[in-house]
């Protein structure tokens, strides 16, 4: 009994989060109100308040089940030290963008991060959510090419936390424009061909790579852009929810 209890709240709070989903993509964040979230799942307000403090609550919640897949790889690309950290860093943002143009739920939630929610201050701790994530990315890219350029014996043109910053803008800012309108261009491809630009401007050959289906090395597990759901987890040893090296550049 207490197990099935246990099975009934848990599918209760996926249906919630799944409803949240739905309408925070199709009006936005700052339109959906709880009321609205908890018809659509069939629930009542008060269920919403058993699962979740408030709608900022619900919305990290949601973001947490689907891991935004750039931190898992840009992680192994800083901790595999034995193996090419840019390939690592390649495959692993690769399969991000192969998941937001292949997975309809990767997708949802990355369009309503980049265009459907406002940073109100209801909404402040998303906000922080969102800030603590892309400077733990930037971080773990910051850390990768510090890597990759000591095994290359190769000095960086800029620091390497400014060449992590736009690193990070591109891959973003890429994302983002394809969710504008996806039959743009081609994502996947872009976004190869686009890091190895980046890659070889910093000074690293990157010409004859052939881009990687998995990282070489195992996936650490780590919280992520957003940390991963528990139905998902299956999934997680091919996503991209990202120690410490002396750099090798001024």
């Amino acid at each position: 009994m207490v197990r099935r209890t246990k099975e009934e709240a848990q599918a209760t709070r996926e249906r919630l989060l799944d409803a949240a989903e739905v309408l925070f993509q199709a009006q936005g964040v700052s339109r959906t109100t709880l009321q609205q979230i908890a018809e659509e799942a069939g629930a009542t307000r008060g269920a919403i308040y058993w699962h979740f403090k408030d709608k900022a609550d619900l919305f990290n919640a949601m973001m947490h089940r689907v891991t935004l897949p750039i931190e898992a790889g840009v992680s192994a690309a800083a901790a595999c030290r034995g193996q090419a950290p840019l390939d690592v860093l390649e495959a692993g943002m690769l399969d991000a963008l192969r998941l937001v143009t292949t997975d309809p739920q990767v997708r949802r939630v990355f369009e309503i991060a980049s265009h459907k929610v406002e940073y109100t201050k209801e909404m402040a701790s998303v906000q922080a959510r969102h800030l603590s994530g892309r400077g733990a990315c930037i971080g773990d890219f910051e850390r990768a090419l510090r890597l990759a350029a000591r095994q290359a014996n190769l000095r960086l043109p800029i620091p390497a936390a400014t060449a992590a910053v736009g690193l990070h803008a591109l891959l973003a800012g890429l994302i983002q424009d394809w969710l504008l309108d996806p039959g743009a261009f081609a994502l996947v491809q872009a976004g190869r061909r686009l890091f190895r630009v980046y890659m070889r401007g910093l000074g690293f050959d990157r010409r004859d790579a052939e881009p990687l289906l998995e990282p070489p090395c195992e996936l650490p597990p780590r919280s992520v852009i957003i940390a991963g759901s528990r139905r998902r987890e299956a999934r997680h040893s091919r996503r991209i929810s990202m120690d410490r090296i002396r750099p090798s550049e001024g």
